[in-house]
């Protein structure tokens, strides 16, 4: 196929593959404990990361993911501070995220190059960024199985969690530092203000089949692979974005899925 013969499209194809398995891995977890704004207060702040990166000459991809972290570490800290407000965190990492990047836009010349983190890119992946992007999936993916049954568990009942053992702290700031990485390698195939989507969508889909907690993660990986790589093949053709194109299918897919389960 043409798709095939261009070296760009191979790397995003192989990029796209790792990223459609574990953004709805982590979303999993993230609807689950209804901490969906989490993404999307991330990644504001993964934003503001890439507008340093680009301003300083820095890998945006490096900078993102060293501010995600910074990020996800001062959310859990204003968390264990306010235990029965905890939403209060996201609202102060989201705002924090906007009002850096909202600075920063002010020093971004390269507006062009900005845009392809905003909505994602094909054409953008460095073969810094590739190598890059398949060993941190690499890492999450395998962080991840590692952490599979405690994470499981701090999904339905912390409480009950913490009584079986588990540093349910522990394990909470290891998954939002897995949420950082992720949303930070994703931005130049998906996009910023889109990534969140891709993380919630394909678990919404897979929830519609009321299946065991082990078959919904499989269900919503396969779900984010057929999302992932059906927009960028459509994206190719077309010359439309990925990212775009990617989360549209994705929404038509879920609608789709909600009239037909109401039907029966």
């Amino acid at each position: 196929m043409e798709i095939f013969q261009y070296t760009f499209m191979n790397k995003a194809l192989i990029v796209g593959l790792l990223l459609s398995i574990i953004i709805p891995f982590i979303g999993v977890v993230v609807v689950n404990k209804k901490i969906s704004l989490v993404g999307d207060a991330l990644s504001h702040v993964s934003l503001s990361g890439i507008m340093i990166g680009l301003v300083a000459g820095v890998s945006p991809t490096i900078v993102s993911i060293f501010v995600c972290v910074i990020a996800v570490l001062f959310l859990e800290f204003i968390r264990n501070k306010f235990p029965s407000y905890q939403e209060i965190s996201t609202a102060i990492i989201m705002s924090t995220g906007i009002g850096l990047a909202s600075l920063m836009s002010g020093f971004v010349k390269t507006a062009a190059n900005f845009e392809s983190y905003l909505f994602g890119s094909i054409l953008a992946i460095s073969n810094f960024e590739f190598i890059l992007i398949i060993i941190l999936s690499i890492f999450v993916f395998l962080t991840f199985v590692y952490l599979y049954r405690e994470l499981m568990s701090i999904c339905f009942d912390e409480v009950s969690a913490r009584i079986s053992g588990i540093n349910v702290n522990l394990i909470n700031t290891i998954f939002m530092i897995l949420i950082a990485i992720t949303i930070s390698i994703s931005a130049r195939i998906i996009g910023i203000l889109i990534i969140s989507s891709l993380m919630v969508i394909p678990v919404a889909c897979a929830m519609r089949f009321k299946f065991g907690y082990f078959k919904t993660v499989v269900l919503s990986s396969v779900f984010g692979l057929f999302f992932t790589m059906a927009g960028l093949f459509i994206s190719f053709y077309l010359g439309l974005k990925p990212g775009g194109t990617i989360v549209l299918i994705a929404v038509l897919t879920l609608v789709i899925i909600l009239i037909s389960k109401n039907n029966k």
